[in-house]
């Protein structure tokens, strides 16, 4: 950190880091993004960051895979959700198979197709719980 006047400002090659790639948006500067796996009432199961360049569907089986066991039931824990909602960003038919082979419905907006799916209505608890 560096000094600027009253405040301490990043330093030359301080700001971003690793796992910051170019933003989408501005192809100029480093950016990240954030992704959020919740269950129904906004609980964070899993989440990763990866650089600005990445496309979405990636991250989709990591979180999956890291979702840990829930615990309080007799007999062995849920690992998996039932179904998993997404936006069009995470649509692709080789993921969609994917995350059906781990017995997950995925319910995710298909690129393409007109706005008005219906999917806001359950998305809306992601973008609460990261704010």
């Amino acid at each position: 950190m560096v000094t600027s006047g009253r405040r301490l400002e990043p330093g030359p090659g301080e700001k971003g880091g690793s796992e910051t790639g170019p933003s989408p948006v501005d192809r100029g500067r480093p950016g990240s993004k954030h992704h959020l796996l919740v269950d129904a009432n906004g609980i964070p199961l899993a989440f990763s960051v990866t650089g600005g360049n990445r496309n979405d569907v990636t991250q989709l089986i990591p979180l999956l895979d890291a979702v840990p066991a829930v615990g309080g039931l007799s007999g062995r824990p849920r690992r998996r959700p039932d179904s998993v909602i997404a936006d069009r960003g995470y649509d692709h038919d080789k993921y969609r198979r994917l995350v059906r082979q781990r017995g997950v419905t995925p319910v995710i907006a298909r690129r393409q197709t007109e706005h008005g799916s219906g999917l806001g209505r359950y998305r809306w608890v992601v973008e609460r719980t990261s704010a």
